[in-house]
C-alpha cells in the first residue's frame, strides 16, 4: 500500500464482493476508492456478467478471459479477484476462511441464496462475529416482492420517475444511465456499509 493509500479513510477495511452487475460493482468501487482492499469473488462459470458487456476495449485475445469489457474494467479497477464455486464444499469453505479475515461482505443474490448454500449471514457471523453483511437486493429481504427480479426500469416505473421522461402524451423513455441501480443500490449500500463500520 502506498503512503497516499494508507491515508484514505477506509485503508484498514477489507471487503469481499460477491456481487455482479452494476449496483454491487459500483458500491465496492467506491469503497476501494476510499482505500478499502476489495476482493471480488466470482463463480467459476462466466463470473460477473459485466465481463461480457460491450463496449469492448483491447484485443480479441482478452475476450476469452472476460477482461475486454470497458464497463468491467472501469468497475473493477483497484480490486483483486478470485473465482470460487459456492456449490461445492471446497468453495464454500474457502469463502468462510476468507470471511474470517474480512470486515465486509457484499452480496447481490436473491434473498436466501447464500443461506441455501450454507454460507449465509449466521454462518459467516460464526466465523467472524464483527462482519458487516450487506445484501443488495431489488426489493429487500422480506415483503411481498422479495422474490421478484429487479431491474432499473422496474424501480423507475414504480417510483414514477419513468413517467417523467419522453414526449408529452407519448411513451416513457428509459434513461441511458441506470439511475436506480446507482442511486438506490450502490450509493445506499456504500452508505450503509460505512455507517455499520
Amino acid at each position: 500500500m502506498t503512503a497516499a493509500a494508507a491515508d484514505l479513510p477506509l485503508s484498514d477495511v477489507r471487503v469481499l464482493d460477491l456481487t455482479r452487475l452494476l449496483p454491487g460493482g459500483f458500491c465496492s468501487l467506491m469503497l476501494a476508492d476510499l482505500g478499502a482492499e476489495v476482493l471480488k469473488v466470482e463463480d467459476t462459470g462466466i463470473g460477473d456478467y459485466v465481463r461480457w458487456a460491450p463496449p469492448y476495449y483491447g484485443s480479441d485475445e482478452q475476450q476469452g478471459l472476460g477482461t475486454r469489457s470497458a464497463l468491467y474494467l472501469a468497475l473493477n479497477r483497484g480490486k483483486r479477484s478470485v473465482r470460487l464455486d459456492l456449490k461445492q464444499e471446497q468453495g464454500r469453505e474457502a469463502l468462510l476462511r476468507l470471511a474470517a479475515d474480512y470486515d465486509v461482505l457484499l452480496e447481490g443474490f436473491r434473498p436466501g441464496v447464500l443461506d441455501r448454500l450454507g454460507v449465509g449471514y449466521e454462518t459467516l457471523r460464526e466465523r467472524n462475529p464483527g462482519i458487516v453483511y450487506c445484501a443488495i437486493t431489488g426489493y429487500g429481504q422480506t415483503g411481498p416482492n422479495t422474490d421478484r427480479a429487479g431491474h432499473d426500469m422496474n424501480y423507475l416505473g414504480l417510483t414514477g420517475l419513468l413517467g417523467l421522461t419522453g414526449e408529452p402524451d407519448g411513451r416513457p423513455i428509459q434513461s441511458a444511465g441506470q439511475i436506480a441501480d446507482v442511486g438506490g443500490g450502490a450509493l445506499m449500500a456504500a452508505l450503509a456499509v460505512m455507517a455499520a463500520l
